[in-house]
């Protein structure tokens, strides 16, 4: 939504940088990845992330809808949400690359493990994960939308 079009339905736009806050935010909120399907249809996943700078990065299996959708076409969108009044969202749209390096499988299997399993089973998360055909998707933003306390 464009600045206008959020003020026009009463919405506030977070201040600058508070997005990745809100998404980095423990515990862990689980992201909705929106993407298109090969017959066009739309697609919504849940995926666990983190952040790499402004960068939002997950793992996926190339084999799945939601990998081989990305290898198709990379344009994706993600979205977060706080449930509780007064209600905070972020949606990121971006572009997406993957990566099946080992050492990055791993590296990243381990610390997105950590941050929705505990720091406690991040390495078991992290071996489990660092196998082909996965891999780590980052996705960097085009358009970011931050918005608070929708409800006020």
């Amino acid at each position: 939504m464009l600045p206008s079009t959020l003020a026009r339905v009463g919405y506030t736009t977070a201040p600058e940088g508070w997005w990745k806050e809100f998404v980095g935010a423990l515990p862990a909120r689980t992201a909705k990845l929106g993407l298109v399907r090969k017959d066009g249809s739309p697609h919504v996943a849940p995926v666990w992330v983190d952040l790499d700078g402004d960068d939002v990065v997950f793992m996926t299996s190339a084999d799945t809808i939601k990998g081989k959708a990305i290898t198709r076409d990379p344009r994706v969108c993600l979205c977060w949400d706080d449930e509780r009044p007064p209600f905070h969202f972020v949606t990121v749209a971006g572009t997406a690359t993957t990566s099946t390096d080992p050492d990055e499988l791993l590296y990243w299997g381990t610390r997105i493990g950590g941050r929705y399993m505990g720091e406690q089973r991040a390495e078991a998360y992290g071996r489990r994960n660092a196998v082909p055909p996965e891999m780590v998707v980052r996705v960097t933003p085009t358009k970011i939308t931050a918005v608070t306390s929708v409800a006020d």
